[in-house]
């Protein structure tokens, strides 16, 4: 088992309350998410392993077993054309979990009208891969949000 641990301080919701209809569905893969606090910020590894994607608004960790984690910060963000991201890896590093991977600002996110809830999704998997969702109540960055089987 892998804890898969949050990217992102704020309050986990679940799946079922992101305001986009592909993530609350859990098409892109079951998962959690986190309503980030409203604060300038850095999106940490949720896991050790290789970054294997890597946009402005969004990241995939795979760790040595090859399961891919993707957290995603905000929603409808890849329009907002990287404005307010910034990188601080590079695709095709390896991090520890806990690392910083992107600084960006949920306030301004919102001001800018997109959804700052950000998923963080176990790719590849189904549902029963999961364990343990943490679906309501504070998390701090680095809290286990789910284990991965």
């Amino acid at each position: 088992m892998t804890s898969v641990t949050s990217p992102l301080a704020g309050r986990a919701i679940g799946l079922a309350a992101v305001p986009d209809p592909v993530f609350a569905g859990a098409m892109v893969g079951p998962g959690t998410a986190v309503d980030p606090v409203r604060e300038p910020s850095e999106a940490l590894a949720p896991l050790d392993g290789v970054i294997v994607s890597l946009h402005a608004h969004a990241f995939v960790v795979a760790d040595d077993a090859g399961r891919g984690v993707l957290t995603h910060l905000g929603i409808d963000t890849v329009k907002l054309d990287g404005e307010g991201f910034e990188l601080l890896v590079a695709k095709g590093d390896r991090v520890t979990r806990g690392q910083p991977v992107i600084r960006w600002n949920p306030a301004a996110v919102e001001a800018a009208g997109k959804s700052p809830i950000s998923p963080v999704i176990a790719l590849e998997v189904t549902a029963d891969a999961l364990a343990d969702v943490v679906e309501s109540g504070e998390v701090k960055a680095g809290d286990t949000l789910f284990a991965l089987r």
